[in-house]
Protein backbone atom coordinates (compact mmCIF):
# COMPACT_ATOMS: atom_id res chain seq x y z
CA UNK A 1 0.00 0.00 0.00
CA UNK A 2 2.80 2.40 0.90
CA UNK A 3 4.54 1.69 -2.40
CA UNK A 4 1.38 2.55 -4.33
CA UNK A 5 1.02 5.87 -2.47
CA UNK A 6 4.63 6.78 -3.27
CA UNK A 7 4.06 5.94 -6.93
CA UNK A 8 0.88 8.04 -6.84
CA UNK A 9 3.00 10.99 -5.77
CA UNK A 10 6.01 10.40 -8.05
CA UNK A 11 4.42 9.18 -11.30
CA UNK A 12 2.38 12.33 -12.08
CA UNK A 13 5.54 14.41 -11.65
CA UNK A 14 7.41 12.10 -14.02
CA UNK A 15 4.53 12.29 -16.49
CA UNK A 16 4.47 16.10 -16.39
CA UNK A 17 8.25 16.30 -16.79
CA UNK A 18 8.15 13.91 -19.73
CA UNK A 19 5.35 15.95 -21.33
CA UNK A 20 7.45 19.09 -21.04
CA UNK A 21 10.62 17.46 -22.35
CA UNK A 22 9.12 15.41 -25.18
CA UNK A 23 7.32 17.11 -28.04
CA UNK A 24 4.86 14.29 -28.79
CA UNK A 25 3.18 14.12 -25.37
CA UNK A 26 0.44 16.48 -24.23
CA UNK A 27 -0.97 16.57 -20.71
CA UNK A 28 -3.53 19.31 -20.08
CA UNK A 29 -3.02 19.82 -16.33
CA UNK A 30 -1.53 18.37 -13.18
CA UNK A 31 -4.87 16.85 -12.27
CA UNK A 32 -4.93 15.11 -15.65
CA UNK A 33 -1.42 13.81 -14.96
CA UNK A 34 -2.60 12.46 -11.62
CA UNK A 35 -5.60 10.73 -13.23
CA UNK A 36 -3.42 9.26 -16.01
CA UNK A 37 -0.84 8.11 -13.44
CA UNK A 38 -3.65 6.40 -11.50
CA UNK A 39 -4.94 4.75 -14.69
CA UNK A 40 -1.44 3.59 -15.60
CA UNK A 41 -0.90 2.36 -12.04
CA UNK A 42 -4.18 0.46 -11.89
CA UNK A 43 -3.72 -1.09 -15.33
CA UNK A 44 -0.12 -1.87 -14.49
CA UNK A 45 -1.22 -3.63 -11.33
CA UNK A 46 -3.96 -5.68 -13.01
CA UNK A 47 -2.71 -6.11 -16.58
CA UNK A 48 1.05 -6.06 -16.25
CA UNK A 49 1.16 -9.57 -14.81
CA UNK A 50 -0.84 -11.01 -17.69
CA UNK A 51 0.99 -8.96 -20.33
CA UNK A 52 4.35 -10.02 -18.92
CA UNK A 53 3.21 -13.66 -18.90
CA UNK A 54 2.13 -13.45 -22.54
CA UNK A 55 5.39 -11.76 -23.53
CA UNK A 56 7.46 -14.34 -21.66
CA UNK A 57 5.58 -17.12 -23.43
CA UNK A 58 5.94 -15.34 -26.79
CA UNK A 59 9.71 -15.03 -26.50
CA UNK A 60 10.07 -18.38 -24.71
CA UNK A 61 11.51 -16.68 -21.63
CA UNK A 62 14.64 -15.52 -23.43
CA UNK A 63 14.45 -11.99 -21.97
CA UNK A 64 14.22 -13.34 -18.43
CA UNK A 65 16.87 -15.96 -19.12
CA UNK A 66 19.21 -13.18 -20.26
CA UNK A 67 18.17 -11.05 -17.25
CA UNK A 68 16.69 -8.29 -19.39
CA UNK A 69 13.08 -8.59 -18.26
CA UNK A 70 13.04 -4.80 -18.20
CA UNK A 71 12.18 -4.93 -21.92
CA UNK A 72 8.94 -6.82 -21.26
CA UNK A 73 8.08 -4.21 -18.62
CA UNK A 74 8.56 -1.45 -21.21
CA UNK A 75 6.37 -3.26 -23.73
CA UNK A 76 3.66 -3.73 -21.09
CA UNK A 77 3.85 -0.03 -20.12
CA UNK A 78 3.61 0.98 -23.80
CA UNK A 79 0.41 -1.02 -24.23
CA UNK A 80 -0.99 0.42 -20.98
CA UNK A 81 -0.14 3.98 -22.10
CA UNK A 82 -1.95 3.36 -25.40
CA UNK A 83 -5.03 2.22 -23.45
CA UNK A 84 -4.82 5.22 -21.09
CA UNK A 85 -4.59 7.51 -24.12
CA UNK A 86 -7.89 6.13 -25.42
CA UNK A 87 -9.60 6.61 -22.05
CA UNK A 88 -8.68 10.25 -21.42
CA UNK A 89 -9.22 13.15 -23.82
CA UNK A 90 -6.75 15.37 -21.95
CA UNK A 91 -3.78 13.05 -22.48
CA UNK A 92 -2.35 12.60 -25.96
CA UNK A 93 0.71 10.99 -27.47
CA UNK A 94 1.68 11.46 -31.09
CA UNK A 95 2.21 7.80 -31.99
CA UNK A 96 3.25 4.38 -30.74
CA UNK A 97 6.95 5.28 -30.62
CA UNK A 98 6.31 8.32 -28.47
CA UNK A 99 4.35 6.10 -26.10
CA UNK A 100 7.28 3.67 -26.13
CA UNK A 101 9.73 6.39 -25.09
CA UNK A 102 7.33 7.52 -22.39
CA UNK A 103 7.14 3.90 -21.23
CA UNK A 104 10.94 3.78 -21.01
CA UNK A 105 10.96 6.93 -18.88
CA UNK A 106 8.18 5.64 -16.61
CA UNK A 107 9.82 2.21 -16.28
CA UNK A 108 13.16 3.76 -15.33
CA UNK A 109 11.50 6.11 -12.83
CA UNK A 110 9.45 3.24 -11.37
CA UNK A 111 12.59 1.12 -11.06
CA UNK A 112 14.47 3.89 -9.29
CA UNK A 113 11.50 4.59 -7.01
CA UNK A 114 11.19 0.89 -6.15
CA UNK A 115 14.93 0.68 -5.45
CA UNK A 116 14.72 3.64 -3.08
CA UNK A 117 11.64 2.30 -1.27
CA UNK A 118 12.97 -1.21 -0.84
Amino acid sequence: MFQWVIHLLVDPIILLLAARLMSGIEVESSSTATVIACIIGIFSFFLSWSLNAVLVLADLGIFYFLSIGFITRIIAFTIIIQVAKKISDDFRTRNFWTSSWLAVIIAIAAGITDAIIF
